[in-house]
């Protein structure tokens, strides 16, 4: 069975994070296993409290975790300070792990803030340039660039050039890219760009949407998918959850991570 990592923060409404990661990799038939950076209280109306792990605290995970397993593609999310991206991409390099899905969580879909300003430079400078791909949304990209990312031709100019920063690649989210009818993702790569389209479901199941996206491309390239199929394969998984939404809380509420489930 194949494995992979997922190097992220604990949601306690269950929605996003670890534990959507964790659902998405077996959803998608990949073992998974984890790193966690930060606790956090937090439900679909927001966050309420975060304890940030100490950075060794992190490295020992990734280290038992690569001493055991194999891994097939390791994935990160929420490392909420400067000295847990260093400490992560340390052991990225240490350990040779890759491929390595790079979601840059900064803000949680209720608006709160994952991750203190100065980390966004250690990104830039130390996550990035060892990232296979690197999947921010617009808001993520903004932060990244310092220019706003609103439509699709921003969205373009921005995935072209997050990859000349660093990135062997980059996905920019368009969710909600201003004038599109579609949900649409711009890919860049070492082929050029391709443009993921997909249904735009009218929901308020949002949360944790970036995370599950980001994991299940890590579980289709752990599966030996090339990273175009990977990103193709993600996107259709994602939709389906979206479309599958159990309802559950009273704010943006979560996608349903074992939708196949409801097919049995």
């Amino acid at each position: 069975m194949n494995t992979a990592l997922t190097i992220a923060g604990s949601d306690s409404g269950g929605g996003a994070g670890i534990q959507a990661d964790l659902k998405t990799f077996e959803a998608l038939g990949v073992f998974g296993t984890s790193a966690i950076t930060a606790i956090t209280a937090q439900n679909t109306l927001g966050v309420s409290r975060v304890d940030v792990l100490p950075p060794e605290a992190v490295t020992a995970q990734i280290d038992a975790v690569a001493a055991d397993f194999t891994l097939g593609a390791v994935k990160t999310g929420m490392l909420a300070t400067a000295e847990i991206v260093h400490a992560v991409a340390d052991a990225v390099e240490r350990l040779g792990l890759a491929p390595l899905v790079v979601d840059p969580v900064m803000v949680a879909t209720s608006g709160d803030a994952l991750l203190t300003p100065e980390a966004v430079d250690a990104y830039r400078e130390r996550l990035m340039p060892l990232a296979t791909i690197l999947t921010p949304n617009t808001h993520e990209a903004e932060a990244l660039l310092g220019w706003p990312v609103r439509t699709l031709e921003d969205a373009r100019r921005a995935a072209a050039e997050l990859r000349e920063a660093g990135a062997g690649a980059v996905l920019v989210k368009g969710g909600h890219l201003e004038g599109e009818q579609d949900a649409v993702d711009v890919l860049a790569d070492d082929a050029g760009e391709r443009l993921y389209r997909a249904e735009r479901i009218e929901t308020t199941s949002t949360h944790g949407t970036g995370c599950t996206l980001a994991s299940a491309i890590a579980a289709y390239l752990a599966s030996g998918a090339d990273l175009r199929d990977a990103v193709s394969g993600a996107k259709r998984y994602l939709t389906e959850a979206i479309r599958h939404a159990p309802g559950l809380g009273s704010g943006n509420g979560p996608v349903r991570h074992l939708w196949r489930l409801t097919q049995l």
